[in-house]
């Protein structure tokens, strides 16, 4: 049960020339992503929900292992701000199940603007079977002074606490609530922005391996898409989750040199 490492999403039109073969159409594109990464987080269904069809086309499009992890819909974490989720749980998943197999977790992001309240994430939570695997990601300051009633709800639901960084700097508690991790990486602090530089990375390696025994699965993904920083960064990562003695789940490669190019590695964004 290695290291899961992607990036969140797969449809950026700056990855077209550093990422993605120009002459690729972008109705082949996650068949391109998904045979160099294992893993994806999807934040589509965050502004729009698909429909249960273009989920079950994702599972189709992708081969066996791979993973998607789904963003939940903002109607549930900001309009609803997490009351009365019954439904908006239910319909997430129902249409989630398109993916079978390839589901992985679920993505709780809350609003920034979002006081404490762990009674209704606890409610929350509660809506979602324990077959599925849920993180949730606060992001107001508020939430860290109520450490014992969040991290309760938290560690009984099995749910995971997202470890966030911003500007190579952690932006959450590093608190370990579930037996399984889930990492999300916004902007790094690198030259070009928003790139990880190598210290930065080997850091959050060095959290992981400490955090979490290798038998356990950890979810990485890089959210600094400008430019294609993020493939670029999941595979230094990688390599450096593997030098800390983690296995990574089909390590994410680098885009090979055209036939014009010089043949030295490379980086996907270099």
């Amino acid at each position: 049960m290695p290291v899961h490492v992607g990036t969140s999403g797969w449809q950026y039109e700056d990855w077209r020339g550093p990422f993605y073969p120009d002459g690729l159409p972008k109705r082949l594109w996650l068949e391109e992503y998904a045979r160099r990464f294992a893993t994806v987080e999807n934040n589509n269904a965050f502004y729009r929900l698909p429909e249960t069809g273009t989920f079950a086309s994702w599972r189709e499009r992708t081969p066996e292992g791979f993973v998607m992890a789904v963003k939940a819909s903002r109607y549930l974490t900001h309009v609803k701000r997490l009351h009365d989720p019954e439904e908006p749980v239910h319909r997430l998943l129902e249409h989630a199940a398109g993916l079978g197999p390839r589901l992985g977790p679920v993505l709780l992001q809350l609003p920034p603007n979002l006081r404490a309240d762990p009674a209704a994430l606890d409610a929350c939570l509660d809506c979602f079977p324990g077959t599925v695997r849920v993180a949730v990601e606060p992001r107001h300051p508020s939430w860290w002074d109520a450490e014992p009633r969040l991290r309760a709800v938290l560690e009984r639901h099995g749910s995971a606490l997202c470890w966030a960084d911003r500007w190579s700097r952690p932006v959450t508690p590093l608190w370990r609530t579930a037996s399984w991790g889930y990492v999300r990486l916004h902007a790094g602090a690198a030259s070009p922005p928003p790139r990880y530089g190598r210290q930065a990375l080997d850091s959050w390696a060095r959290r992981i391996a400490d955090g979490w025994p290798d038998r356990e699965d950890v979810y990485v993904y890089f959210n600094n898409d400008q430019g294609g920083a993020a493939v670029a960064d999941a595979v230094r990562f990688a390599r450096s989750a593997e030098a800390h003695g983690r296995t990574v789940t089909r390590p994410p490669t680098p885009r090979p040199p055209t036939a014009d190019a010089p043949r030295t590695r490379r980086s996907p964004a270099g």
